[in-house]
């Protein structure tokens, strides 16, 4: 699990903001007005030029769908964020709309009740996913509501709105991107003439990143940049920003037949697409704005996009370099977990808190080669705000960590080598007989789905049920997912696959060798604490026989986990020896990077239970 930080420019109070938008509304006749948590990219963690729904409402979260009328206006979230928006909503006359797991369209659902036969419901289209748009044009129009797309009204009323980000982009270079650009151009040129495609549009940042082996700081945390891209046979054309590709690389791009145009061209080529051509789009990771630029004589080709399958499957290479780069984030967090005990331990030690936590694991990462940043904003919660999943301390809000209690610890880094995201829980204090059960409880989920064999092609949701399953016997669940796929030096969260029973089992989300997925239950007691343990694993064979070809995981995650929470009467003789054959192994891995105090943190807590 993984949290964004940003910061937007908010020169007017969330009030003005309303007023200029419904007055904008009126003067288009527009009754109702939507503005998705989406970017022309359909990025999960957006540019700041595209956090309208934060800056117009406050809201921080990843995750969410703004909505006003004129005498309304709400957003729409899941549970992860219900107690922070009620934080950041209060007092701004903007309801807080809650979606239960699995619904996340329920917006388009009010919009079809509550609006009028005749009115008119705005959103931009060049910020609307296809799929979505599909459902929600269907939706109005069975109601005799008009969908209007051809507005944007934060351009009008953001007035000191952020420009493209400008940022220089660079090369994910030998031997970390062991797949040379042109060979991955070819193989995606293969694919989608094998669909019948003679030209494929891209528009995610993920896979523009993967396919050109390039990467950038547009978006933080995740090393992606704000570009689309157009592939054909005889060569593709990257659609960026002037002056973000150093000339060096320019230049390497136009001898591998990749040209460079503007950014905003990008669907003047859409439309420039000569008559009885056809293009592939993935309508799950297109807008209806970049689909609505096809012409009508142009043969539109829907498939999923074949680096997302590609970029999903890591080589045997570069799974060398992620489980370097696991020893590498393990040793640091050694040092980390040595100095907080130390710290916490010491009664003359200034006060501490969230924020240090963040500071110091940061620190601690930045020391280790190949380091770039972190893969997200650290979660740091002690106590009740370690049940707020997605959590943020901030200079303004933080917990002092004193007394007893659990210290939730979700982070993770970026490395040329790979993306690490890891939690761990530790005790403050004295922790209770319930703490322990609790611990024990997820720990038993995570290696209950950690230890699981299954065949080839199983659709990842389905497999959510084996972590919850010691949980569910305890009478306890949590409201989120059980693991998302993670890229190789990327999005911290990538697809295909994805453990959650909200996900549809769908053909593409069919777990292969290669891929990395977390594993990550939890149990959240509002008020009084929060825990979760996530490893990262790797899909590897298992067996092949009369039945299929069978997988499992390898984990890759290497750092302790902390033993003290435990209740041992709860653990079976094979999850007592899964323990310890898992913290053997971190320690035979770990063992060659730490010295002094983290090397003796190492070994006390990977002793056997």
């Amino acid at each position: 699990m993984s949290t964004n930080e940003s910061t937007i420019p908010c020169t007017a109070p969330r009030a003005d903001r309303l007023e200029q938008l419904r007055a904008a509304m009126a003067r288009h006749g527009i009754d109702a007005f939507v503005l998705p948590s989406s970017d022309p990219h359909l990025s999960e963690y957006l540019p700041r030029r595209w956090q309208g729904r934060e800056w117009i409402s406050g809201f921080t979260g990843s995750v969410g769908t703004f909505i006003a009328t004129a005498e309304f206006a709400g957003v729409w979230t899941d549970g992860r964020y219900w107690t922070q928006a009620e934080t950041e909503l209060a007092g701004s006359n903007i309801a807080l709309m809650k979606i239960p797991s699995g619904a996340s369209l329920l917006h388009i659902d009010w919009l079809a009740e509550k609006m009028q036969p005749g009115q008119t419901v705005a959103v931009d289209a060049r910020v609307l996913g296809l799929a979505v748009a599909r459902l929600l044009k269907d939706a109005l129009a069975a109601r005799g509501i008009q969908l209007r797309t051809d507005l944007d009204l934060l351009d009008e009323i953001w007035s000191d709105r952020p420009g493209l980000p400008l940022d220089p982009l660079y090369e994910h270079a030998a031997p970390h991107a062991p797949l040379a650009r042109p060979d991955k151009l070819a193989a995606t040129c293969a694919a989608m003439e094998a669909l019948g495609a003679e030209r494929h549009f891209i528009s995610t940042l993920d896979d523009i990143a993967y396919l050109f082996n390039l990467r950038g700081s547009d978006v933080s945390f995740n090393p992606v940049f704000v570009a689309h891209a157009l592939v054909a046979r005889d060569g593709a054309t990257l659609f960026v920003a002037e002056g973000k590709v150093p000339e060096l690389l320019r230049a390497q791009l136009l001898e591998e037949g990749v040209s460079l145009a503007p950014y905003a061209g990008a669907a003047e080529a859409l439309a420039a697409l000569p008559p009885g051509s056809s293009v592939l789009l993935d309508p799950r990771r297109v807008t209806a704005g970049m689909r609505a630029a096809v012409p009508g004589n142009v043969r539109v080709v829907e498939s999923i996009n074949p680096t997302t399958f590609a970029k999903s499957r890591k080589t045997e290479l570069e799974a060398a370099h992620v489980r370097a780069t696991m020893e590498q984030d393990g040793a640091a967090l050694c040092e980390f977990f040595a100095w907080l005990e130390s710290t916490l331990a010491d009664p003359q030690r200034a006060p501490l808190t969230e924020l240090t936590i963040d500071e110091q694991i940061t620190a601690a990462r930045a020391r280790r080669p190949g380091f770039v940043s972190p893969s997200f904003g650290t979660i740091a919660g002690f106590n009740a705000n370690g049940a707020i999943m997605h959590y943020r301390a901030t200079p303004a809000s933080h917990a002092v960590i004193e007394g007893d209690g659990l210290l939730l610890i979700d982070s993770g880094g970026q490395y040329l080598g790979g993306t690490t995201d890891i939690t761990r829980v530790v005790p403050v204090g004295q922790v209770t007989d319930d703490h322990k059960r609790d611990f024990t409880l997820v720990l038993k989920g995570m290696m209950a789905l950690s230890a699981a064999h299954f065949p080839r092609g199983t659709r990842s949701p389905l497999l959510d049920a084996i972590a919850r399953a010691p949980l569910w016997a305890a009478g306890v669940d949590y409201g989120h997912g059980t693991g998302h796929g993670v890229g190789y030096f990327m999005n911290v969260h990538e697809g295909p696959q994805v453990i959650s029973p909200s996900a549809a089992p769908d053909p593409h989300t069919a777990m292969e060798p290669g891929m990395i997925t977390s594993i990550e239950p939890g149990i959240y007691k509002p008020g009084r604490w929060g825990i979760r343990i996530e490893n990262l694993v790797l899909n590897v064979a298992s067996t092949k026989g009369e039945f299929g070809e069978f997988l499992r995981f390898e984990t890759l995650t290497l750092c302790p986990i902390d033993t003290r929470c435990l209740d041992m009467a709860l653990l079976h003789p094979h999850e007592v020896e899964w323990l310890n054959r898992y913290h053997a192994t971190v320690r035979e891995r770990l063992l060659p990077h730490v010295a002094g105090a983290a090397r003796d943190w190492l070994v006390l807590r990977t002793q056997e239970v």
